[in-house]
């Protein structure tokens, strides 16, 4: 039987053990190499001309010009005993593990403000435990190389204030001022971000950040670092955030930044630390002229509405983004449409559907007849799509009307003609990569696809049938210079050149007032404001506006919509469109008209672009259509190549 003593005894040289343990551990963490924390966490942006445009070091401050306010409203909330410890506050450990146990969820951290700077120094905050085993060597090593006032240097001046890293930047950004300038109030709500940047930003949410800066001045209080006094007069400070980063940076800029970091960390050979490189030097596609440009339309058709919206500009045969806009303003949201949202995108499916249709023996004059029509499938299913304000031709119409008019019930029936798994295919076949179900309305854009998405599919169109990577980095460097990743264009052909050309004509016709009969063109509303040829396309839904348009230079798409799934107004489809217009052009607005050059097996007819029968004196509006040699239409068998139907 174990005795008392003996039990004492094993936990005694249990107790030892650890002790030899963690010694060991600091000593050999005590002749390891020092880290270079002043490089470290450090990566730097530039831009196309390989100019700096942004990055979180480039504004390293020393802890003596950094306002006392700050220094101790950070310790008192993120870590009272930062100054007693070696790395790790074991019985703050031990307190959140209890709490947790008896909450039975995660309700409170442990991490020391050293813990949290070696968790920085890695490029994401991936939860894996050998991840964090490596933290905990790196809160080691900076515990025995360097100074608790380094290591609190280093952390503020890297650490995330609402998407504006390091403390510096941090008080330009919200107050206009240094970082030795700010107050109490103003300390004590900066120092309350980095728990949640997403939650705690106070320009986006200025009744959360103040609940926190009364928690924080609350523990400031509690740890006598200021007066009852001094928190009352912080409490009732009304404060004016400028929201002001850089005047050389546009106000939708940071969008660019995140999406360049959110790619970075889908690189897979780029070390996963910043220790292992000192830091990195990012070459990215940036145009500050483009987002300029972005900016402008924003705030010239956006200024006073609730709308939120995407915009992207890409070079086609590159892939290079050169701009986009997550949204219409950084200060308010930083959550970025551009990468991260998925929605309804309408009939911008529909020139998929046509390219799909062209490749399988349809032709500019392909036609179907356009009137209210209920498809009835095995189990008695029916579907009754509309088209847009119930306007139908009741008679046949061409491929082309059809796309010009932007017309449903011709895109459900080619649809159903071509089989509905051929449409998924074709997706698949562009890179859009998601899940889409083989039903009726896909052809009408009922799936949710994120934006970055169908510029892949347009940018092939654009790029005359070459594979388009949509893509922000071009080059990662280490300190040192040493190239640690290069885009690699793949430019691989996956579209048939001639069917392409046809089908970028088909999406010219879209501001074509040749094709005003019984509808008008979609794009009608802004062609006063065209003064080059764009392939276009709109789509609609109940909640989403989208339109992308391109050339051989440019691909521009958009969206516009309410991140609540609101529904909106034929006005807010008015808006895209003008947005849209006023980006194409102005950043084309110096450059030469381009087009695709025609291929020898490509021929152009006239015809009535309505109706498809051959063109003659007679004939109003008539129009040019392309089709490939031996599949246009003549006198003699004008509906040879129409494929049939049924229709119910």
């Amino acid at each position: 039987m174990i005795t008392i003593k003996k039990i004492l005894k094993y936990f005694i040289v249990f107790i030892l053990v650890i002790i030899a343990f963690f010694i060991g551990i600091y000593a050999y963490a005590k002749v390891s190499n020092k880290l270079a924390i002043n490089s470290a966490n450090g990566y730097y942006l530039y831009d196309k001309n390989k100019e700096l445009f942004t990055g979180n070091n480039t504004n390293w401050v020393k802890l003596k010009d950094i306002s006392p306010n700050l220094i101790n409203a950070t310790i008192s909330i993120e870590d009272k005993n930062f100054y007693k410890h070696k790395g790790f506050d074991y019985l703050r450990i031990g307190k959140a593990m209890i709490t947790n146990i008896k909450r039975r969820k995660n309700v409170q951290g442990a991490s020391t403000i050293t813990q949290q700077y070696a968790k920085n120094l890695f490029l994401n905050f991936d939860k894996k435990w050998s991840r964090k085993i490596e933290e905990a060597w790196l809160t080691i090593r900076l515990e025995t190389h360097y100074s608790k006032d380094e290591i609190l240097e280093g952390y503020l001046n890297t650490i995330n204030y609402g998407g504006i890293y390091g403390i510096e930047n941090a008080s330009k950004y919200y107050f206009n001022k240094k970082a030795k300038d700010l107050t109490l109030a103003e300390a004590s709500i900066l120092a309350g971000i980095p728990k949640s940047p997403s939650n705690y930003a106070p320009i986006k949410h200025p009744k959360k950040a103040k609940e926190r800066q009364k928690l924080i001045l609350n523990s400031m209080e509690k740890e006598g670092y200021i007066s009852k006094k001094d928190k009352k007069k912080a409490i009732n400070t009304e404060l004016v955030y400028s929201g002001i980063k850089d005047e050389r940076t546009s106000s939708t800029a940071m969008f660019y930044q995140d999406a360049v970091l959110d790619e970075l960390k889908s690189i897979d050979n780029i070390p996963k630390t910043f220790l292992k490189t000192g830091g990195l030097k990012i070459y990215t596609n940036y145009d500050p002229n483009a987002q300029n440009i972005i900016d402008d339309a924003i705030k010239n058709n956006l200024k006073d509405s609730k709308l939120e919206t995407a915009l992207v500009i890409m070079k086609p045969k590159s892939g290079n983004i050169v701009a986009i806009a997550g949204g219409k303003n950084y200060n308010t949201s930083q959550f970025n449409r551009v990468i991260h949202s998925k929605r309804q995108v309408g009939s911008t499916m529909k020139p998929l559907l046509y390219y799909s249709a062209l490749e399988n023996g349809f032709t500019s004059t392909t036609t179907f007849t356009s009137q209210k029509t209920t498809f009835t499938f095995s189990n008695n299913k029916t579907y009754s799509p509309k088209n847009y304000g119930n306007l139908y031709a009741d008679k046949p119409i061409t491929l082309a009307a059809a796309l010009s008019y932007s017309d449903n019930i011709f895109a459900v029936k080619t649809h159903l003609f071509l089989g509905e798994e051929n449409l998924v295919n074709f997706a698949k076949r562009l890179g859009i990569s998601s899940k889409l179900a083989p039903i009726p309305s896909l052809a009408l854009g009922t799936e949710e696809i994120n934006i970055l998405q169908m510029m892949k599919a347009y940018g092939t169109f654009a790029s005359y049938g070459n594979k388009v990577t949509p893509h922000f980095i071009n080059k990662v460097e280490d300190m040192n210079g040493n190239i640690l990743y290069k885009y690699k264009n793949d430019n691989e052909e996956i579209l048939n050149k001639n069917t392409t050309y046809i089908l970028n004509e088909l999406l010219s016709n879209c501001y074509n007032k040749n094709l005003i009969d019984y509808n008008y063109p979609t794009c009608m509303s802004i062609s006063s404001k065209i003064t080059k040829k764009y392939a276009i396309k709109t789509g609609t839904t109940d909640t989403d506006h989208l339109i992308f348009g391109y050339n051989p230079d440019v691909v521009v798409g958009g969206w516009l919509g309410y991140d609540n799934n609101n529904n909106t107004t034929d006005k807010d489809g008015a808006i895209l469109k003008n947005m849209w217009v006023q980006i194409i052009e102005n950043y084309l607005k110096d450059k030469k008209e381009h087009w695709y050059e025609q291929p020898r097996n490509v021929v152009g007819v006239m015809v009535n672009p309505i109706t498809g029968e051959l063109a003659t004196s007679k004939t109003k509006n008539a129009s040019i259509m392309y089709y490939i040699k031996g599949t246009e239409p003549n006198s003699t068998d004008l509906e040879s190549s129409i494929p049939t139907l049924k229709e119910n």
